[in-house]
């Protein structure tokens, strides 16, 4: 078991501050963080924003989360300073937002200083009249820079508000006007051809040597490659498949993969997947082991199932809570030996410790990481990076692959026990509804491609933690837990991935529960979130309160937007139940982006990847009889992205699987929109009817 420094240990460290604010008595790690800041934060709620109006002063924004390092410098330089607090406390209302469980108040504020300045990050700092109406705002600040900019503001708001008002006035427009989205009303024609242009326009910025996107950084894009993955196996793009392997190659062996603790790091920032973030998300992780499972079905590459067999453990061995949740980040600083917080601190090395530490073996494990100038990084500290496969670095150094093998595992043992040593970096421990789905996902997809029972296992587990705990009394989600609590209502994420995750889940249990119940949250976010005008779902419930704007998000980013993952599942439960107000609903929604996605493929991959769904040959695959989980667990070690899996072992009152049971035989029913196949007893059989 590892134990990290929790927010309540950092918080005590920072008790020398005789200061203690409102955030005290939140549970976000992010807003206690905060608590003993000389800065009179308080969290969003109605008795802050009461308290702006009545006294009419201008409110400060501030967005962040856990794992961020430059909010955690912003907060030494400038909300650590009594100088700069007393400026604040007198002038403003200060509120502390943490993005990740108050995803509502960033994408608005978010939107605002994009608009303000072209561009967005975190921290998050917007200043906005006593109705919360922004007026400016920015990302990280200098304290020279803050300070400034709050004396200006406060001024200008005192001696001319009408002017700021004025501004504000035009502001709120462009923001509700922004991402907009129009009723499509000509008629639905999804073409193969769009489909092909939408990868064309792609390719454009593809990376074709070192792999991801043409940048200066790296993010993984782990849920839009993916879609690229399909779309080279169905279409045969050996350009796409080489350029698949060098991505998923390159971030397995690069500095963003962690090669001692396992699991992923955020971003690199340069272009060859050398030099990390070191924050490590709980999405990213749970979104790479989906990718690296598929992939692995695809290639049989035995470096991408080591490396989502790797990222599972650190899961469980770091993010995830006896009672089946998982924790959100783990942070990016942590105390150097001089007990100062820096960047990396935990995860990288000096020549001369590793020297100590390996002692002969350190000659061929120089070699193997690149412990030389390829793999120095700052301060004479080294990020392991391996630039060779497997096979070449034993055959170049006359070892067999079986030794090699040995090594690896005891030169991880070795250093795991070693970094444990270290001072361990700050454990966000609250859980996301939204991000506990993903990770059901992750486990799901490696199930179906390693068939490891245990990920299965670990899948049930936290999906009845999401049932028990997150849903409430009247059918809706709660978005976040901590300290044994459930809070906030959820957002269309957290349904749009959570009836995600348990469609997932009956496909490898055949247990109807998980159906039924991704059908009820359908039905209520159906109710509550949807626009009849145009079909698409806003992102918070139609009961919120205190937003001045209710935004959609359209636009996959790291994780896929929420309306296209909706989109999807209205897909597939269309099918499942035969429902055909699901099936228009998912075709309207994609009609509606069908030319952006075209125009801009990587903000619209995952509505790409539905769009094949239309495009090419889609298949219903329902299994019947005593064998049917036996022949399904058997199916899904094909890749067969075009197919919805249907099952059961007994007599179902599922549309789809209704009238399909034989006491005697297991059928495989194959229909394509209602016609079908003779049935099969053979999968392999059955397979060769599943053409792309």
């Amino acid at each position: 078991m590892f134990f990290f420094i929790s927010c309540n240990q950092k918080t005590a460290e920072k008790q020398q501050f005789k200061h203690t604010n409102e955030l005290i008595n939140e549970s976000s790690p992010y807003l206690l963080q905060h608590a003993h800041n000389p800065v009179n934060w308080t969290a969003w709620n109605t008795k802050s924003l009461a308290k702006a109006k009545s006294e009419n002063k201008l409110i400060i924004i501030s967005v962040g989360y856990s794992a961020c390092h430059w909010c955690h410098v912003m907060e030494k330089e400038s909300f650590e300073n009594d100088s700069v607090a007393k400026l604040m406390n007198d002038n403003f209302i200060s509120i502390k937002v943490d993005r990740e469980e108050r995803p509502d108040i960033d994408q608005i504020y978010m939107n605002a200083v994009q608009l303000m300045t072209g561009k967005g990050g975190w921290p998050l700092n917007c200043i906005a009249l006593p109705d919360g109406r922004p007026i400016f705002g920015g990302t990280y600040f200098t304290k020279q820079e803050w300070t400034k900019m709050l004396t200006d503001i406060a001024a200008l708001y005192k001696n001319n508000p009408q002017k700021v008002i004025s501004y504000a006035d035009k502001l709120i427009e462009g923001i509700k006007k922004s991402d907009l989205i129009q009723l499509n009303t000509n008629a639905i024609d999804f073409k193969a051809s769009n489909v092909n242009t939408a990868v064309k326009n792609w390719k454009e910025v593809l990376d074709f040597q070192y792999g991801g996107l043409v940048s200066d950084s790296k993010f993984p894009m782990p849920k839009a490659l993916p879609f690229l993955l399909r779309y080279s196996v169905q279409n045969n793009d050996k350009q796409l498949q080489k350029y698949l392997n060098t991505t998923l190659t390159n971030m397995a062996n690069g500095g963003i993969n962690d090669p001692i603790g396992g699991g992923f790091y955020r971003y690199t920032v340069d272009s060859k997947w050398h030099i990390p973030h070191f924050e490590k998300m709980l999405y990213d992780n749970a979104q790479l082991v989906s990718l690296y499972s598929d992939a692995y079905l695809v290639t049989k590459n035995e470096l991408y199932k080591k490396k989502a067999d790797e990222t599972l453990t650190f899961v469980e061995r770091e993010l995830m809570a006896s009672n089946g949740a998982f924790y959100s980040s783990i942070d990016a600083d942590s105390r150097n030996k001089s007990g100062k917080l820096e960047e990396g601190a935990y995860y990288t090395w000096e020549k001369a410790e590793l020297q100590k530490i390996l002692k002969s073996d350190f000659t061929l494990f120089q070699k193997y990481y690149n412990i030389n100038a390829t793999g120095l990084w700052e301060n004479n500290k080294y990020i392991l990076f391996k630039t060779q496969s497997d096979i070449d670095f034993a055959k170049e150094n006359n070892i067999s692959i079986i030794e090699l093998n040995t090594k690896l595992k005891n030169w991880k043992q070795t250093l795991l026990q070693q970094r444990e040593k270290r001072s361990r970096p700050h454990l966000d421990d609250k859980t996301l509804t939204s991000w506990n789905a993903l990770m059901i996902k992750g486990y799901t997809n490696a199930y179906r491609s390693f068939k490891n029972p245990h990920y299965k296992e670990i899948a049930i587990k936290n999906a009845s933690f999401l049932f028990n705990n997150q849903i409430q009394k009247d059918g809706s989600l709660y978005h976040s837990y901590k300290d044994g609590k459930s809070s906030i209502n959820g957002f269309s994420e957290d349904y749009a991935n959570v009836i995600d995750a348990f469609i997932a889940v009956y496909q490898i249990t055949l247990d109807e529960k998980w159906l039924t119940k991704a059908k009820e949250l359908t039905d209520y976010s159906l109710r509550h979130f949807l626009d009849k005008k145009t079909s698409m779902l806003y992102f918070t419930s139609n009961s919120s309160k205190n937003l001045i704007a209710r935004k959609m998000e359209v636009r996959d980013d790291v994780i896929p937007a929420s309306n296209s993952v909706f989109a999807q599942n209205l897909f597939l439960l269309g099918h499942y139940y035969s429902n055909a107000l699901y099936s228009k609903t998912a075709r309207q929604m994609l009609h509606n982006v069908a030319d952006d996605a075209v125009k801009s493929p990587t903000e619209y991959y995952n509505w790409l990847n539905l769009m094949i769904n239309y495009t090419g040959n889609y298949f219903e695959v329902a299994v019947s009889g005593k064998e049917a989980l036996s022949k399904i667990n058997t199916l899904q070690t094909y890749y067969l992205p075009n197919i919805l899996i249907a099952g059961s072992a007994k007599e179902s009152s599922l549309p789809i699987m209704e009238d399909r049971f034989m006491p005697n035989e297991t059928y495989i029913y194959i229909c394509v929109e209602g016609a079908c196949k003779l049935p099969e007893t053979d999968v392999i059989k059955a397979v060769s009817k599943l053409q792309y």
